[in-house]
């Protein structure tokens, strides 16, 4: 047996310990979605027997305008999320200057990641009070009234998203700051010998060998985006009229309130392409960008 171990080690020893994870995410992660699958091509209320309908809830979702008003507004939730990122690098740089007071600026920057979205919500939808928010205070500086943005169908979205801004930004700075702290001393001191500093000593030294981080922030960003719920369901619950709703909360509400589960699978199901889609998209970029630097 310890022969038999011995010899197959090289493969046995990761098999074993990745097995574990590859188990947990078959079931949870793989299991579910083809079954989610399976349930968008029935009619089922989620008590009864499902009745199979084929690609009717298909046809359905395609001919439904609110489908495509939750597709927009996930588009728009994914080009403004996309400022993220940069965000986070731009503050990582700030805060990680060798200043007195600094650490106290970087807790405070922190803060927003440690909080629940649910409290980030609650806290934004007293910021756009038109009453007696801080943006009815600032408007009123100005002499101004303050619009109710969360009551009106074009601006909902948009301060919908800059409250989830904030939290993901925080959470971009805490990968970008992990990343400046393990880069080459090396190549900054050859940067520095050379005449690299400012500008030049960013985007030739520093970004490069931060390009899996970025990886790592626009992935996770780009996901966060497409599954946005949470936030929208404590701030606007959709609304008003649906205006504010994204596909994640649109399969929430069709499952839950309207007990049309089939219906909402089939959401769910689109949202899985879109997302499997960019992911291959993504990957490929970035694995043909190694090739060529290799």
């Amino acid at each position: 047996m310890k022969t038999l171990w011995r010899r197959h080690r090289w493969w046995l020893t990761p098999t074993l310990l990745i097995m574990p994870a590859a188990i947990l995410f078959s079931v949870v992660i793989l299991a579910s979605s083809v079954e989610s699958l399976w349930i968008s091509l029935h009619e089922w209320d989620g008590f009864g027997p499902m009745i199979w309908i084929g690609f009717d809830n298909y046809r359905e979702l395609f001919n439904d305008p609110q489908f495509y008003v939750s597709l927009k507004n996930n588009l728009i939730w994914l080009v403004m999320f996309m400022l993220a990122p940069p965000l986070g690098l731009a503050i990582a740089l700030l805060v990680n200057q060798k200043i007195r007071g600094m650490r106290f600026l970087k807790s405070l920057f922190f803060i927003p990641l440690v909080l629940a979205s649910v409290a980030v919500g609650v806290v934004f939808s007293w910021v756009y009070t038109p009453q007696f928010g801080l943006l009815a205070i600032i408007f009123r500086f100005f002499g101004a009234t303050a619009p109710a943005v969360l009551s009106d169908e074009h601006f909902v979205t948009f301060a919908v998203v800059t409250a989830a801004l904030w939290p993901q930004t925080a959470f971009c700075m805490v990968l970008y700051l992990a990343g400046l702290n393990n880069l080459s001393e090396d190549l900054i001191g050859a940067g520095r010998v050379d005449g690299a500093k400012g500008w030049n000593m960013l985007r030739h030294i520093v970004l490069p060998q931060l390009t899996q981080v970025t990886f790592i922030a626009i992935a996770v960003t780009v996901v966060g985006a497409l599954r946005s719920f949470d936030i929208i369901s404590v701030m606007t619950s959709g609304g008003p009229f649906g205006s504010s709703s994204v596909l994640a909360y649109q399969m929430f509400e069709q499952s839950i309130f309207s007990y049309r589960f089939g219906y909402g699978a089939a959401i769910a199901s689109v949202l899985f392409v879109i997302m499997s889609v960019f992911i291959v998209w993504y990957l490929s970029r970035i694995i043909r960008a190694e090739e060529r630097g290799a």
